[in-house]
């Protein structure tokens, strides 16, 4: 009865903040707060999908319902969503300028650009600068971002990592794309393929406007299926859909994502993003592509809970079921290959001991025969002098 209790008052808050944030985003009149609300979970359940600095300007007008504390925590992470804005343009050209005088090759996945995407680009998330280069490109390319300042702040396995400045501003690197699957990483390759360069640089290079959209409806379903999917990447996937959807060959998108075999999960969690975000008259556009309405359920209650309801019993999704296993599959396999490489170190470690406890045991020929000259008449004596010499230390070490 307290999981049941949690998970549901885990998913009423979070439609309470899909409420809020839908509201904003199209421009609806306020609704005033009614009831008695934990403004402590409201906010760590809204800074958890990253919709902190989007609530604050959402909650304005019920200012008097809401403790000055939590009004206070929600008005910090504007401000540095506002703050952010101001330098994060700027430090990206740096480290791309950077990159570019030096000849790295890279190709950018996500930058600030998307902040153009929000009316008010304070309420923005503070995307990271993401980039994919080779192995040799990625170690010359951390060593750069060192000398500007910048420090490892987490590491993604058998990925890259994410690096930080003092300032905030977050870089990251990868030497693969950043997915596990083999179908994940065969269809990344073609969309890379098709880069091309970001001007005014020579080395940088970006995707194009429906590959990007491709790239952002492909992690979507990844994150969905990791239960990793928050209400901030739904949002920036309905904006970038909205902003260039007569750019975007629906056939062609579903084509490529049937290669990545989430074409049916993609399709579904953009018309959920429409469905919390969009207008009456967007989602009449929508209606061919509606689904079962139990079917919205299961993805909005999934990503509410954080999934909590991740079993195969409750997902109906076949997609979601069988990339979830996929990615299961890849963990377990890596897991096992650092399981088996940390067993080659241990083994290598203990056979260099080995080697050195032998070595001092029976220590070459020209080293004995500076203790036993005889050595150099009659070199047979040599397994008898090893013996010498070990007594003379037993007995040594005995006394």
């Amino acid at each position: 009865w307290k999981w049941m209790f949690m998970n549901n008052r885990l998913i009423i808050e979070g439609r309470f903040l899909v409420n809020m944030a839908g509201a904003f985003i199209r421009q609806d009149d306020q609704r005033p707060i009614r009831g008695q609300l934990d403004w402590e979970r409201i906010y760590r359940v809204a800074d958890y999908h990253k919709i902190t600095n989007l609530v604050y300007l959402s909650m304005l007008g019920n200012g008097k319902k809401i403790p000055q504390k939590w009004q206070d925590s929600f008005a910090e992470r504007y401000w540095q969503g506002l703050q952010y804005g101001e330098i994060c343009k700027e430090a990206e050209q740096e480290v791309l300028a950077l990159l570019d005088m030096r000849n790295i090759s890279c190709a950018i996945l996500e930058s600030c650009d998307f902040r153009n995407l929000y009316q008010l680009p304070e309420v923005a998330s503070n995307i990271p600068l993401r980039l994919l280069m080779d192995e040799e490109s990625y170690v010359l390319a951390k060593g750069y971002l060192v000398d500007l300042g910048y420090e490892t702040d987490r590491f993604y396995s058998g990925f890259g990592e994410r690096m930080k400045r003092v300032s905030g501003i977050y870089v990251e690197i990868f030497r693969k794309p950043p997915f596990q699957t083999h179908a994940y990483e065969k269809q990344m390759q073609f969309l890379l393929r098709r880069v091309f360069v970001k001007e005014p640089y020579h080395t940088v290079r970006t995707l194009s406007v429906v590959d990007r959209f491709i790239f952002y409806m492909a992690k979507c379903a990844y994150r969905y299926a990791q239960d990793e999917l928050v209400i901030r990447e739904l949002m920036d996937l309905y904006l970038y859909h909205k902003t260039w959807q007569e750019q975007i060959n629906q056939a062609h998108v579903k084509k490529v994502l049937s290669d990545f075999c989430v074409e049916r999960l993609a399709d579904k969690l953009l018309h959920l993003s429409y469905m919390w975000f969009g207008s009456q008259e967007e989602l009449k556009l929508e209606e061919d592509q509606r689904y079962e309405p139990e079917e919205y359920d299961v993805l909005e209650n999934r990503i509410l809970s954080r999934g909590i309801l991740n079993n195969e019993d409750y997902e109906i999704d076949q997609q979601a079921i069988v990339l979830r296993e996929m990615i299961e599959k890849s963990e377990n396999k890596e897991r096992r290959q650092e399981r088996f490489e940390r067993w080659k170190q241990r083994n290598a470690e203990r056979r260099q001991e080995a080697g050195r406890k032998f070595r001092w045991a029976f220590p070459e020929y020209r080293y004995m025969c500076t203790i036993y000259p005889i050595l150099e008449k009659m070199p047979l004596l040599l397994p008898f002098c090893w013996l010498m010499r070990l007594i003379r230390f037993l007995f040594i070490r005995r006394n």
